[in-house]
């Protein structure tokens, strides 16, 4: 069985354009408007293989959620990509200190993250 990509945005251009994109590679997706959102639908949906994290959303940042997931033992094992619009120098590096096992900047370059999706899924 395949496993699921969650995606994890504020801006639901965002999602679309990603889901889009990634349905028409195969892929299954999941999405979820805030941290929150994302974080219940990882409790009650077990084959997630991988999340797409956009680190800059109100109420809980992408860091903030990370750290949640970090501690749950049913989720610290989920790969954890961070999507950011963020892509200075040094901004790669604090999202896989944040506890990321990847990196994107936006606008998404699809082929980079296909590889990344079949390095990690």
């Amino acid at each position: 069985m395949k496993k699921k990509i969650l995606i994890i945005d504020d801006d639901n251009r965002n999602i679309f354009a990603l889901r889009l994109t990634l349905r028409s590679k195969g892929y299954e997706c999941l999405s979820a408007q805030s941290a929150q959102a994302g974080i219940d639908i990882l409790a009650q949906d077990k084959n997630i293989g991988i999340i797409l994290m956009d680190m800059m959303m109100p109420d809980m940042d992408g860091y903030q959620a990370m750290a949640v997931l970090h501690k749950n033992p049913e989720t610290t094992h989920i790969p954890v990509i961070a999507v950011t619009a963020q892509a200075m120098v040094g901004d790669r590096e604090k999202c896989l200190r944040a506890g990321a096992t990847d990196y994107i900047a936006k606008p998404i370059d699809v082929d980079v993250l296909l590889e990344i999706l079949k390095r990690y899924l």
